[in-house]
């Protein structure tokens, strides 16, 4: 069993265009995740009550395939795919949310890491993901709101650096063009530029 399903995991992601169900990535500068799957949004029209055992399978074998499947929701499929047609329903219609939620929650566990920082803008919308608990928010938070709080934060490290009086004229400018820039320049600035600046 475990061959043929690697197989059909191949097959599932090289006819990805043709598949049931769609899996959009996070936002620019997140790792890429599934969302979850509803009795209705399959790109032919199909609920999931009336898809054959055929697609039901081709259904869980591409959310298998997506790399950043998490363990929750890779144990959940693998148990649906080993049990009867009624198991591979109710992991796409109900199963897979939820497994993608629990995910989720040890995925933002991880971003805020053993010792949080928490006065930062990350802890603060992180803490408000896990307490509302539910899918969407959590799913909210690592789509999107993950990317504008740590955004947030980078400008203020973007800040200090520009009130520091001893700093360079170039990397000044560079830090002044990063402030107003994007989530992604913002980042870059910290990691890379401001090294490169004053290397």
């Amino acid at each position: 069993m475990r061959h043929t399903r690697g197989a059909l995991i191949v097959a599932a992601t090289a006819l990805a265009p043709a598949l049931l169900l769609t899996t959009p990535a996070f936002a620019a500068g997140q790792p890429s995740a599934s969302t979850a799957v509803t009795a209705t949004s399959q790109t032919d029209g199909t609920p999931v009550d009336e898809m054959d055992e055929h697609d039901l399978r081709i259904a869980i074998l591409r959310i298998l395939a997506d790399e950043d499947s998490g363990l929750r929701v890779t144990r959940e499929a693998d148990a649906a795919l080993d049990g009867t047609v009624e198991d591979m329903r109710t992991f796409l219609k109900t199963g897979y949310r939820l497994a993608q939620a629990e995910d989720d929650s040890v995925a933002i566990f991880r971003i805020i890491g053993p010792s949080p920082d928490t006065r930062s803008a990350v802890y603060r919308e992180a803490v408000k993901a896990i307490e509302d608990n539910s899918p969407e928010a959590l799913r909210a938070f690592l789509e999107t709101g993950y990317r504008l709080a740590r955004a947030e934060d980078d400008r203020v490290a973007v800040a200090r650096i520009l009130a520091d009086p001893t700093i360079s004229p170039a990397l000044r400018a560079a830090a002044e063009d990063a402030i107003d820039g994007t989530p992604e320049e913002l980042r870059y600035f910290l990691e890379t530029g401001r090294y490169e600046v004053d290397g």
